[in-house]
């Protein structure tokens, strides 16, 4: 029995749409009409369809477009202070909220607070303008005033390292959470916002509907040794080339494995 795994296909696939490219460009693509009917259907299963990928290898080029660019907020703070209270914190001010602003009103805050002694002893007027301008500033420092009280009485005191736990906790949801056991604690977890939710789909990878459903699937399809970083990833590579709107399909280097579900862009991919 012949057995190709998907690394041989992409490959093979590869070569076949810059071998069938070259022929169109050099005789013109009414020449594939003199061919036979076999061939000239892959011609167009290959030019009109993704190259099948392994999630192992568009990983490693996510991985490389990263470097390029700045790390997101929470995983710099962790980087900077090796602190699941600091990361908590940014995180819950990161929701809804450029990296920029949160950098800085992190900055600010952690002058002032270092554990959630200093969070329970400071003023929530004197809070509200250490965190101002973050998106919905007053709810946010509404629910940080609420956490050391929460904390030592569900946990005496220490922020838990498990995603359920973490979720009993004031204005901590579940991609809260994954991304503070993820960058916090340095485990295995998947945080899903919109931008893995929405690349995810793209792709052709899976699909789903929300992003809880995004997480549920690719707790059951995503290597582990991928999730601590996933969300990292595709967070940087949704703001810098797969936005919402418009992505640089042109630009991107993924393009030719992508399915481009439901994408309208000015920037289309060119084989």
């Amino acid at each position: 029995s012949l057995c190709i795994n998907y690394t041989s296909l992409r490959v093979l696939l590869q070569y076949l749409r810059r071998e069938l490219i070259t022929e169109v460009r050099v005789t013109g693509v009414r020449s594939l009409t003199n061919t036979p009917k076999l061939a000239y259907t892959i011609f167009s299963f290959i030019m009109r369809n993704p190259i099948p990928f392994d999630i192992n290898y568009i990983y490693k080029i996510l991985q490389k477009e990263f470097k390029k660019y700045h790390m997101p907020v929470v995983e710099l703070i962790q980087l900077q202070t090796n602190d699941p209270f600091k990361v908590l914190i940014a995180t819950i001010l990161s929701a809804r909220t450029k990296d920029q602003t949160t950098a800085a009103a992190a900055k600010k805050l952690f002058v002032a607070v270092a554990d959630f002694s200093d969070l329970d002893k400071l003023p929530l007027s004197r809070l509200e303008k250490l965190i101002y301008p973050v998106g919905f500033y007053r709810t946010k420092a509404r629910m940080l005033k609420q956490l050391p009280g929460v904390v030592e009485k569900l946990f005496n005191g220490k922020i838990p390292d498990d995603v359920d736990e973490l979720t009993k906790l004031p204005g901590v949801g579940r991609k809260t959470a994954n991304l503070v056991v993820a960058v916090g604690f340095d485990k295995p977890a998947i945080c899903v916002d919109v931008h893995v939710h929405r690349i995810c789909n793209r792709l052709g990878y899976l699909k789903t509907k929300n992003p809880f459903e995004t997480e549920m699937t690719l707790r059951k399809i995503l290597p582990v040794k991928l999730w601590t970083t996933f969300n990292s990833y595709l967070v940087s590579f949704g703001q810098h080339t797969c936005a919402p709107i418009n992505p640089k399909c042109s630009l991107c280097p993924i393009a030719r494995y992508c399915a481009r579900v439901g994408v309208k862009t000015k920037f289309p991919f060119s084989p």
